[in-house]
């Protein structure tokens, strides 16, 4: 089991500093099944080459599990990447994968144009899948196929590959990445996997996981199919890196705390019913679908024939399925609705190809620099030929009278926004996305400072565009 890792960043062998590991010397290193080395194949300024030779010892192999079949003694544990090269880099290259040099603190935080090769990784999923995994990294993948047997190739391929990444990337980045993706692309792990597997995940794939394609897969294969895990794991993952976040139960408490006095959410959840009926949608998405109130009105109208929530929160999906009662919705019920996690400031192939989607007071909730990225996800990839949102306000605060004078209807709040700025942001998002812009008021209109909450009704220009990268 080898990996190599190449830099050719002058000087290159700068390498040996941030790995930790004398070019000049080999090191030898034990592990619980056998041994790691540590060696330099090549050392100059202009290329220098790090390589990881994993020594397994099969026999301890199988002492150290436990079991004595045949499968224990007989398989490619000793000579396909896996889960033991994940083992090897974190005990080997430990301050490498945490970002540290003590010699050149400043090199370990900048890319570098570095190159990774594996020569046995095993694929089941075949090529396709190894460069969904590594590729929306910002690697150029290289992949070589082996036979099952050079001598009989009539015999077909095997599910090994000899894999090359390059990419410009920090060392600590490429060593996480192999670190989380070798164990998901094999599909196993040597040992048992609790708990505590799901804090290493989020250690090491808390930068870039959250905004991977496949992040729902890696999370389910990293944590051995233990979807109790799995599930943790994502939560976890886009609660930390999206304020959108906020528990849902808290969020409908506060804002109806201040908006009792004209049951505004009622009023608001049937307007955005009704905008979405008159655009004839029929497969439509709720996006940041909360416990799912929205949902229920959705599923008491035939018009809509798929209904999709989506949420951030694993807590508060789970919380809606048990709010609408799912498990005993009758069977047609049942198949309408469909719920699953997502975020929507990363871009879902899941969200394309609906004909509607509905943002119902979600927008508010993200920090301003955030909304370039959901206007990128809702209008740029995923191009529902409807999309109704609604968003407070802020100028109709000053009608209520529990809420303090400048703050705002929820603590979660990012942001309020005048009739004005909700327009020209509003009017923005549809030029640059090729949609038409309407605004309805929601709620009792004030004469003076306008309706308490304001919507936005964008309809895709051209019905050509079916639109939806994915």
């Amino acid at each position: 089991m080898l990996l190599t890792i190449t830099s050719t960043h002058p000087p290159a062998t700068d390498l040996g500093y941030l790995l930790h590991k004398n070019p000049a010397r080999s090191q030898s290193f034990e592990l619980p099944v056998g041994m790691a080395h540590v060696f330099y194949p090549e050392a100059s300024d202009e290329r220098c080459t790090a390589a990881l030779l994993l020594e397994i010892d099969p026999v301890g192999l199988v002492r150290s599990e436990g079991r004595t079949t045949l499968r224990e003694y007989v398989n490619d544990r000793p000579y396909a990447a896996s889960s033991f090269l994940s083992v090897a880099i974190s005990r080997v290259f430990g301050t490498a994968l945490g970002g540290k040099s003590k010699d050149r603190p400043e090199l370990a935080g900048r890319p570098l144009q570095l190159q990774a090769r594996i020569s046995v990784l095993p694929c089941h999923d075949g090529e396709d899948f190894l460069r969904r995994l590594f590729e929306p990294l910002g690697y150029s993948v290289g992949a070589e196929r082996h036979p099952l047997d050079e001598e009989f190739p009539e015999w077909g391929e095997s599910p090994y590959f000899t894999v090359e990444l390059s990419g410009e990337v920090r060392l600590r980045d490429l060593l996480s990445h192999l670190y989380v993706l070798v164990p998901v692309l094999d599909d196993d792990k040597h040992y048992w996997v609790g708990e505590d597997e799901v804090d290493k995940l989020l250690r090491q794939g808390g930068e870039w996981l959250a905004g991977h394609p496949e992040r729902e897969i890696i999370a389910d294969r990293y944590l051995k199919h233990q979807r109790r895990l799995s599930d943790e794991a994502l939560s976890r993952l886009m609660e930390e890196v999206d304020p959108e976040a906020e528990s849902a139960e808290s969020l409908d408490r506060e804002e109806e705390a201040v908006e009792e006095r004209i049951t505004l959410g009622e009023q608001r959840l049937g307007a955005v019913v009704a905008a979405l009926k008159d655009g004839e949608a029929r497969r439509v998405l709720d996006l940041g679908c909360g416990e799912g109130k929205l949902l229920r009105a959705l599923l008491q109208e035939r018009d809509f024939e798929e209904i999709v929530g989506v949420d951030v929160s694993v807590r508060s999906l789970k919380r809606a399925r048990e709010r609408l009662r799912f498990d005993r919705l009758p069977p047609m019920q049942q198949s309408r609705l469909k719920l699953f996690q997502g975020s929507l400031i990363y871009r879902d192939r899941r969200l394309s190809g609906y004909d509607a989607a509905a943002v119902v007071e979600v927008i508010e909730h993200f920090d301003p620099p955030r909304l370039a990225a959901f206007e990128r996800v809702l209008f740029g990839s995923a191009r529902p030929r409807t999309v109704v949102l609604t968003t407070p306000n802020a100028e109709y605060n000053a009608n209520f009278e529990t809420l303090p004078a400048g703050e705002f209807r929820h603590r979660d709040h990012r942001f309020e926004w005048s009739r004005a700025e909700f327009r020209a942001w509003s009017e923005g998002v549809a030029e640059r996305s090729g949609y038409r812009v309407r605004f309805l008021p929601v709620g009792t209109e004030d004469a003076v400072v306008g309706p308490p909450t304001q919507m936005a009704i964008f309809v895709r220009e051209s019905a050509r565009d079916q639109g939806g990268d994915g």
